[in-house]
């Protein structure tokens, strides 16, 4: 049963970042979710439902109508304010004392940097995958969350937004494919928006030589793997 979360101190619970707590790290489509499946602890409200709950609210918008481009959008604005992200939402929370406990997940630099400095007994897992690898998943999953508007002028200059995302060998293989060319720039928009605030390598600057932390590429790990590899890592510490 997931842990009590409040943003309010309430009974039976204590501040965050007192306690110990695993945090998951990694852009959208690299595999947190199949991994924190996989590793079956109690988790914490994930990063999007702390923007709706908490980040949201603050800046006057409605979660129900925000395509992910209009979040992102929110969220620069939310840091803008708050340097550390949703590093600091997660620090205003208040939650029942159990181990293990998981939040899925922190992004970019300043927010692990944050975090790092902020949440003492934490651990770091920086789950990692190329552009090209989360793209096609995305147009796996098809979930209803990935959604973004594309206008006509996209596609006609569609090469030109892959530019900065996919070398030209990636992006013939997925063209190669069959995807639907709207459901392809759709989601490169959401790999290209979200790079443009996170950068891929911020979380390795953030923990470069912080024994907390483990970095694990998803391409070569499937998540049973990279579950077992985390839970063999906590027991040595």
């Amino acid at each position: 049963m997931p842990p009590r979360f409040h943003f309010e101190p309430a009974a039976n619970t204590r501040p965050l970042p007192e306690l110990p707590l695993l945090i998951v790290v990694g852009l959208t489509g690299v595999g947190k979710s199949s991994f924190t499946r996989a590793l079956g602890w109690p988790l914490l409200p994930n990063r999007r439902e702390l923007v709706d709950r908490y980040v949201l609210p603050r800046l006057g918008a409605d979660p129900a109508r925000l395509d992910r481009a209009q979040r992102f959008a929110l969220t620069a604005r939310w840091r803008a304010a708050h340097p550390g992200g949703i590093a600091e939402a997660l620090a205003a929370a208040y939650v029942e004392p159990v181990w293990p406990l998981v939040f899925d997940g922190l992004r970019g630099e300043a927010e692990v940097r944050y975090a790092r400095e902020r949440f003492s007994q934490a651990r770091f897992v920086v789950l990692e995958a190329p552009a090209a690898v989360r793209l096609e998943r995305l147009l796996g999953r098809g979930e209803g969350f990935d959604r973004v508007g594309v206008s006509r002028e996209e596609v006609a200059r569609f090469r030109e937004l892959a530019g900065g995302v996919l070398t030209q060998e990636e992006l013939d293989r997925l063209l190669g494919r069959g995807h639907p060319l709207e459901a392809l720039i759709e989601k490169l928009k959401i790999v290209a928006e979200e790079q443009r605030h996170y950068h891929p390598q911020g979380p390795r600057r953030a923990l470069a030589g912080s024994p907390a932390a483990l970095f694990l590429d998803t391409t070569a790990l499937d998540p049973d793997s990279a579950a077992a590899r985390v839970r063999a890592w906590l027991e040595e510490a």
